[in-house]
């Protein structure tokens, strides 16, 4: 069975974690022999995901664990098996490069962080396995506690310290939200299986508060606008590693609860469902783009990038429950294949990305972009691997991230068809946003690559940088591969994720076009896209050119410096900087941010120019909201006198209460 197998393997994740704690010192046991068998594992659970999805079948297990009568029910169909192929191929890669990142005298000790690594990974996997509430919020709660210790590393610092402290509270405000939501699915039956919740029959009004709260929860746990403020600290907080695994991978299991509760535990959507998480949606691409154009930290913009991604998965949801609940069953298998899609595509490019700055980190002891600069000579592997990520995260043809990107607007252009007047109107407004989004991605992704890469070097301690250790490269070199690879052969992918489509909404999308190199995904749309076409086009006019200028200009080559405008002295403090980068979006969007700004006196010999951006949100949202709950505290902490008399008094007058309510009923 290809469940258990998968069992098997998350139990074989456990181990290596515990076999670190051998030799809890050692580098070698953890980085060169356990992260790598880690990796196979992660590839091995991959294959048989994929197995399952290819097969669409659906296996089902009962484990004798624990509360006395709740054992653990664990299930095996498409949608889960699509996210433990993202699960497995991704982490595969992120653990080959932690294989040769991790070393000694960086926060825990090496054979630690293997547990932790481990444990967060099984846990993960548990989550996509599960099939009852009591299983998947025990591995929910395992999943935000191993995080937190990989992202308190660095526990010493004190910065560290509460940017984790701020992810385990939002965690567990999630948490509590999904509670409450199984504690509604089921319905008052008392069987918290989901099995029983499928077969639940709720009122509109308790399955709408089920949604909303599932919402909440899951939301809080992948970053939506505005419970995204944990996200910004605890990335750049982690290891390079760590913040890849959080963002390529964890961030989904969100998107994988919300697709399990509104699409399979509830049944068949409501279609005002879907608006709420369109519009965070929508919300969330523009905010984390806008964020991610101003930041001068490299791990922050990636972090703020996420957000933005996230979005674009929770819009995508958002439409397949309005198509779903307004009886379009084809096109919202579309905007589920986009969601899909986009999950997969996003593990592997911010992965590559987040590993890339892990490996700048080590090489230069960096993260401000200011600081940066002329890193493809020193590191030429890094570069050209993460320039791959750059390009894809960006949404340029044909690397994976333009599919996924295209098949979602594909989508909004069906919205003409929902028998909702007022929406027809206001959701076509979505596909600007989404192309906002995309054009400000772009945007970023320059400002990224273009600082710490190119030009020259804006520190001289940079001409120490080394490229990375082999295992690294090859962690690299295979998330780069599923870049390309994912973006060139989309209709595989497409075939393979049917089996999701027709389990969540009852509907594939039918190929449209005979040829396999050409992607048409609906019928009677004039609309294609050939990825291998357009490869071969642009490799085409590239080979043509150089052939072109290398037989004219073969004989009239003449080597010179560069023309330098006339001005000799040239340095690195010529070039653009991050926050010169940022500048023309902080004007424009100026109402988003609070900037505090330090300037110069006009007679100042050593003048200081320094910026400060933060988020509205902090002022608006939750600073009142902790006022208000130390008010509270205060308040009931005046209960508290410390007097045995006084607490003997409270619990006579609780019993007293007690009596007279037995009395009356």
């Amino acid at each position: 069975m290809l469940l258990v197998g998968c069992v098997a393997l998350l139990l074989g994740w456990t181990a290596i974690g515990l076999a670190g704690l051998l030799r809890p010192r050692s580098v070698v046991l953890s980085g060169r022999v356990l992260f790598p068998l880690g990796a196979l594992l992660g590839f091995a659970l991959a294959v048989l995901a994929g197995a399952s999805l290819l097969g669409g079948g659906i296996e089902r297990l009962v484990l004798p664990l624990g509360l006395p009568g709740l054992p653990a029910h664990l299930r095996l169909d498409p949608l889960s098996s699509a996210f433990l192929v993202l699960l497995g191929a991704a982490s595969g890669g992120i653990s080959l490069f932690a294989g040769g990142y991790f070393r000694a005298g960086e926060g825990a000790a090496p054979g630690l962080l293997c547990l932790q690594y481990h444990l967060f990974l099984a846990s993960m996997g548990l989550v996509l396995l599960a099939d009852d509430a009591y299983s998947f919020l025990v591995a929910w709660e395992a999943m935000a506690l191993s995080s937190y210790f990989l992202v308190t590393t660095q526990h010493r610092l004190a910065e560290i310290r509460r940017a984790g402290f701020l992810y385990l509270l939002m965690a567990h405000v999630g948490a509590i939200c999904l509670l409450l939501a199984f504690g509604v699915l089921q319905g008052g039956s008392g069987l918290f299986t989901f099995a029983a919740m499928r077969a639940a029959h709720l009122s509109p009004g308790w399955a709408a508060a089920a949604f909303l709260l599932a919402l909440l929860g899951f939301g809080a746990k992948a970053g939506l606008v505005p419970l995204h403020v944990w996200l910004p600290e605890a990335h750049p907080a982690a290891p390079s590693p760590v913040s890849a695994l959080m963002s390529g991978v964890m961030l989904k299991t969100a998107v994988y609860g919300v697709l399990r509760v509104g699409l399979d535990l509830l049944g068949h959507p409501v279609w005002w469902w879907g608006l709420a998480p369109l519009a965070l949606g929508l919300l969330t691409i523009v905010y984390g783009a806008l964020f991610a154009a101003v930041q001068t930290d490299m791990k922050r913009l990636l972090a703020y990038s996420s957000v933005e991604n996230i979005g674009i998965a929770f819009t995508g949801v958002g439409l397949t429950m309005v198509f779903a609940g307004s009886g379009m069953p084809v096109v919202a298998a579309l905007a589920l294949l986009a969601t899909l899609y986009h999950c997969l595509n996003h593990s592997f490019m911010k992965s590559l990305l987040f590993l890339g700055t892990g490996a700048v980190l080590h090489a230069t002891g960096e993260r401000n972009l200011g600081r940066l600069g002329g890193l493809m000579h020193r590191m030429p592997w890094v570069a050209w691997l993460t320039l791959v990520g750059t390009l894809a995260i960006a949404g340029l043809p044909p690397l994976n991230g333009f599919v996924s990107e295209w098949l979602l607007l594909q989508s909004f252009l069906f919205t003409d068809g929902l028998p909702h007047a007022l929406v027809n109107l206001l959701i076509p407004m979505g596909a600007a946003l989404v192309a906002l989004g995309a054009a400000l991605a772009g945007y970023v992704m320059v400002k990224f690559y273009g600082i710490i890469f190119l030009g020259q070097p804006r520190e001289a301690s940079l001409v120490h940088a080394h490229d990375c250790g082999w295992l690294e490269r090859i962690g690299l070199l295979w998330l780069a591969l599923g870049c390309v690879l994912l973006g060139l052969f989309p209709l595989q992918v497409i075939g393979a994720l049917g089996a999701v489509t027709a389990e969540l909404v009852g509907a594939v999308v039918p190929q449209a076009s005979p040829h396999w190199w050409l992607l048409a995904p609906v019928p009677g749309r004039p609309v294609s896209y050939g990825p291998v076409v357009f490869l071969t086009a642009t490799l085409a006019v590239v080979l043509m050119t150089v052939l072109i200028v290398r037989l004219t200009y073969r004989q009239r080559v003449r080597r010179a410096p560069a023309w330098d405008c006339g001005f000799g002295a040239l340095t690195a403090r010529m070039q653009d900087t991050a926050e010169g980068f940022g500048q023309p979006i902080r004007h424009i969007f100026q109402p988003f941010f609070e900037i505090e700004r330090e300037l110069p006196a006009p007679a100042d010999r050593a003048p200081r120019y320094r910026i400060a951006i933060a988020e509205r949100i902090w002022k608006l949202l939750y600073e009142p909201l902790v006022r208000a709950v130390e008010r509270l505290a205060n308040t009931v902490a005046r209960v508290q006198q410390g007097r045995i008399s006084v607490y003997l008094l409270y619990s006579f007058a609780t019993l007293l209460v007690l009596l007279a309510v037995a009395m009356a009923s």
